[in-house]
């Protein structure tokens, strides 16, 4: 029983699904009208015409001091995503205001098939073969026309595992791949479970990867943890897949590995300077680049929102919050 209305707002359109759940409580929701990323300037504007009891967020929305000082009444901040970097964990904490994300197997499952189908799609060449169709091309059969590389048997490197890491490598040993990985924590389970061999370290662990994704969270310890060097360990027949943060990689340096052919192929769904690649990527036949989608079905979406607002709903009304990731 909701003991006193709230008011939330929602910085941008999302799945009714959540709006459904809260005004059922009796909250009041008030939403970003526009389709698109409020500027902080919008967001604080936004924020500072109501005393707001919480924000449902998203990883576009960069949240500091600045916003937290122009929305004082604010206790939580919902982040509809995995991942929160977006959000100044100490500030908040300075400020005891509460902070909750969104995982949900469903997400994570969608990332993982994303991933998986990037890597495919990218060895198989049919980004190249489908524009060859397009512009018409297409004269007949020729026994050395875009010759892709099978999976079977090759090595599927994960660098962090977490759950979605753990979801693409149970696919990719479906596809009859050899699974290894290095993480900050061993996994017995997946070492059981899927004969995953451990690596120690990530300059241990790309030499021998035919296929290497990534699946860590972006930290300062994160951040360009693929450059130049890195690149430089890795087979001239190896692919690289990110779904994680777009700044693990060092995207200038990857470029110059694509163009020298020191790696065969990449797959990026998130970016370094999102939203725009580094120049010259989009150029290269030899790359994959998708708009930030990993997570895109309308199951997971549909996941997200409702853990969104079941943190939210938990919060006002003195319950354990499902996802909680600080206070």
């Amino acid at each position: 029983m909701v003991v006193m209305s709230k008011t939330i707002f929602i910085t941008r359109m999302i799945p009714d699904v959540a709006i459904r759940m809260l005004q059922g409580r009796g909250y009041t929701v008030d939403s970003n009208p526009y389709d698109r990323v409020l500027s902080k300037r919008e967001l604080i504007k936004a924020l500072q015409k109501k005393p707001y009891d919480a924000v449902l967020s998203l990883l576009t929305d960069k949240l500091d001091a600045e916003v937290f000082d122009a929305a004082p009444s604010v206790r939580l901040y919902a982040n509809y995503a995995t991942g929160f970097d977006n959000i100044d964990l100490e500030e908040a904490k300075k400020r005891g205001i509460t902070v909750t994300n969104a995982p949900t197997d469903m997400s994570s499952e969608t990332v993982a098939e994303h991933t998986v189908a990037m890597m495919l799609t990218v060895m198989c060449r049919f980004i190249e073969a489908d524009t060859f169709m397009r512009k018409g091309k297409y004269k007949g059969w020729a026994p050395l026309q875009f010759m892709g590389t099978t999976v079977r048997g090759k090595t599927f490197a994960l660098v962090g595992v977490g759950q979605i890491g753990a979801k693409a490598a149970r696919l990719a040993k479906g596809l009859g791949m050899e699974i290894v990985y290095t993480d900050v924590v061993r996994s017995e389970s997946l070492e059981q479970e899927l004969g995953a061999t451990y690596y120690a370290s990530i300059d241990a662990l790309l030499p021998v990867a035919d296929v290497v994704s990534l699946h860590v969270p972006l930290l300062e310890t994160t951040k360009h943890l693929i450059n130049d060097a890195r690149l430089r360990c890795m087979k001239p027949s190896a692919f690289l897949l990110n779904t994680a943060r777009g700044p693990v990689i060092d995207e200038h340096a990857l470029l110059r590995a694509l163009k020298e052919k020191r790696i065969a192929g990449a797959a990026l769904d998130v970016f370094e300077f999102e939203p725009v690649p580094v120049r010259g990527l989009t150029k290269l036949p030899n790359v994959l680049l998708t708009p930030h989608i990993a997570s895109a079905s309308v199951e997971s979406r549909d996941a997200m929102a409702t853990i969104a607002a079941q943190n939210i709903i938990a919060f006002f009304e003195g319950q354990e919050l499902p996802t909680k990731v600080a206070a």
